[in-house]
């Protein structure tokens, strides 16, 4: 029960964590289908980027992705 133990002892770290990440995906994705163009022209890959590469995905997207 060792790893048990482990796990319990970090989901106050992890929850958070999790809440951030969903929110950042959430935000990133709904600014993306809302956008008409997007730098690159290629909405899929951007959907995956967000999706896949967690915390940093949407973060990248907000920062360079965006067409004003």
């Amino acid at each position: 029960m060792d790893g048990l133990d482990t796990i319990v002892e970090m989901l106050p770290f992890i929850i958070p964590l999790l809440i951030l990440q969903l929110a950042l995906m959430i935000v990133a994705l709904v600014d993306l289908i809302k956008r008409q163009r997007v730098k690159g022209d290629n909405k899929v890959l951007w959907a995956l980027l967000i999706v896949l590469v967690n915390i940093i995905g949407p973060v990248v997207y907000l920062i360079f992705g965006r067409e004003e």
